[in-house]
């Protein structure tokens, strides 16, 4: 039965410890802000926490992080308050959406009261700002409804298999799929949508998974987005020949649901969206791999610990901790992260294979998905 829902550097001199202004101060300039290859910042994954509950084998494989594994601490994790600081800073130079990501978001304490400090921010244009957020779905049902009464406006779920055996492997946390069903049905009852469900395709693991999930959300608000296998921070075992490309999901997909691509452009989105031909809702496909949408990319990523990622594949980081820590104005931080937007240059996936066979590498070295998002 498918789901329901009811109507997601360089170094900078030493400054001085900085106030927690209001992110919405209307004394704050509006300023244009464009990467060196011309792309807008318009979206913010801001990472809430480094932990999670999964131990899903292509982001935490077990076997690199095991119990003893040396998360940050409570004290190395930026606070609510400068969390919510950072987020205005980037609203004022023209985010539009702020992702709260992980690890899983839905560990961290006092989230609401995070979610509640963005949601009352307004971007450029004087909308709200948009506030989704990305989860396994493993807490979800018990907490959707405090969400969405916090701010909230959607949710995206990660859910590789409708299949319980092929679900607790793929998690290896032995995390039954029912409970991530629930959760996906609390979050439509609350009003989180569109709600929307992110399917990894591996092959030799999940790939025969692509047609029951489709067959699944079909005819409810859900919309499926099955993604490629990345090279992410994590995937140890990546290897282009475990990639089912989202041509070939999408053929499948329509094989058992003709499909009709929409005729919007995709702009800044990750996916591509079609419609199912008979009325049955929308599935999107993810094809950072065979064909990648780096010109495109408007997205800045924050680790929870205060560095600034330029890209999901970044190498290196830009610290915006320091500048909390010292006697810096609320414009003086905007203008240090325009300034390292400003260079940005990042296209990992379109130079992938050139990266990745970099001279005595055996690995393309990204930050860990778990500390940086998705």
């Amino acid at each position: 039965m498918s789901t329901i829902c009811f109507p997601e550097t360089d170094a900078i001199a030493m400054r001085a410890p900085l106030p927690l202004v209001d992110p919405d101060a209307a004394t704050w300039p509006d300023i244009e802000c464009i990467d060196a290859l011309g792309r807008p910042l318009k979206d913010l994954r801001l990472s809430v926490i480094d932990r999670c509950n999964f131990r899903c084998t292509y982001c935490m494989p077990k076997e690199v992080f095991t119990k003893d594994y040396p998360f940050l601490s409570s004290s190395d994790r930026l606070s609510i308050e400068q969390l919510a600081t950072i987020a205005g800073a980037f609203v004022r130079l023209g985010v539009e959406k702020i992702r709260l990501t992980g690890g899983e978001p839905l560990l961290r304490k006092d989230l609401e009261r995070l979610i509640e400090r963005l949601a009352g921010m307004t971007t450029l244009r004087g909308r709200p700002v948009e506030i989704a957020l990305t989860t396994n779905g493993s807490l979800l049902a018990s907490k959707a409804r405090a969400l969405k009464a916090a701010g909230l406006r959607r949710v995206t779920i990660s859910l590789d298999s409708l299949d319980d055996g092929v679900f607790r492997r793929m998690n290896d946390v032995d995390f039954p799929v029912a409970r991530v069903l629930e959760g996906i049905e609390a979050a439509c009852a609350a009003g989180l949508a569109p709600v929307k469900v992110n399917t990894v395709v591996e092959r030799g693991v999940n790939e025969h998974q692509i047609v029951p999930i489709a067959r699944h959300f079909r005819f409810s608000a859900v919309t499926v987005r099955f993604i490629e296998f990345m090279d992410v921070g994590g995937a140890a075992s990546w290897a282009r020949g475990n990639v089912v490309t989202s041509g070939d999901v999408r053929r499948e997909v329509e094989q058992a649901f003709p499909l009709i691509a929409r005729a919007s452009a995709r702009g800044s989105d990750t996916a591509e969206t079609y419609r199912y031909a008979d009325g049955g809702g929308e599935v999107g496909f993810i094809s950072s791999v065979s064909h990648p949408f780096c010109g495109d990319c408007a997205r800045a990523r924050v680790a929870v610990d205060g560095k600034l990622y330029l890209c999901l594949f970044a190498t290196d980081s830009f610290d915006l901790r320091r500048l909390l820590e010292r006697d810096c104005s609320a414009a003086d931080l905007a203008d240090e992260i325009r300034a390292v937007w400003a260079r940005r240059g990042d296209r990992y996936s379109e130079l992938r294979e050139e990266k990745r066979a970099l001279p005595g590498n055996k690995r393309y070295p990204t930050v860990r998905m778990s500390l940086v998002g998705g």
